[in-house]
C-alpha cells in the first residue's frame, strides 16, 4: 500500500519508528517530514499528506502531532480527505469500517508505542463496510463539492 506520513516536532520519533515498521512490512512510504526536533507548524505536514491523498498519490495517510487534532483539522480541508483523530483501537477500526477514513491522525504525546502500532495495523487492515455507510460518505463528498 502507498502510505504518506507526516508529523510535527512532537511526533517525529513516533513517525520515524512507524516509517521503518511500515517499510519492513512492504508498504511504500512517503515521509513528508518533519525530520528534526526543532519547532515546526503542523499544518505544513498535514497539507503535504492530505494533498497526496486528495491527488490519489497515496492510498492512506498517517499524521502525528501532540494531540492529532490540529493535523486532523488541516487535513480535512482538502477534497476527498477523510481524516479521523483516533485514540484507541475501536476508533481506528470504526473510522475505516463506517467512515472510509483515509488519514489516521494520532497523538504522539498521549498514546504509547504499542497502542500506536495496533491502531495503525487496524487502520490499514480494516475494510470499508459500504452499504448504508457508503451513502453517508457520498453525502460528505457532495458537501465538499459545494465549497
Amino acid at each position: 500500500m502507498k502510505i504518506a506520513i507526516g508529523s510535527d516536532h512532537r511526533g517525529v520519533e513516533a513517525k520515524r519508528r512507524l516509517v521503518a515498521s511500515l517499510q519492513a512490512q512492504g508498504h511504500e512510504v512517503t515521509d513528508v517530514g518533519t525530520h528534526g526536533h526543532e519547532s515546526v507548524d503542523y499544518p505544513d505536514m498535514a497539507y503535504e499528506v492530505a494533498q497526496r491523498i486528495s491527488q490519489a498519490a497515496a492510498e492512506r495517510g498517517i499524521l502525528l502531532c501532540g494531540t492529532g487534532i490540529g493535523m486532523c483539522i488541516t487535513a480535512n480541508k482538502l477534497r476527498g480527505v477523510r481524516a479521523a483523530p483516533c485514540h484507541d483501537s475501536i476508533t481506528a477500526e470504526m473510522s475505516r469500517r463506517h467512515n472510509d477514513a483515509n488519514v489516521l491522525c494520532l497523538s504522539a504525546d498521549l498514546l504509547g508505542e504499542e497502542l500506536i502500532d495496533r491502531m495503525v495495523r487496524i487502520f490499514l487492515d480494516t475494510a470499508f463496510e459500504g452499504g448504508r455507510h457508503a451513502r453517508r460518505v457520498e453525502k460528505i463528498g457532495k458537501i465538499e463539492e459545494q465549497r
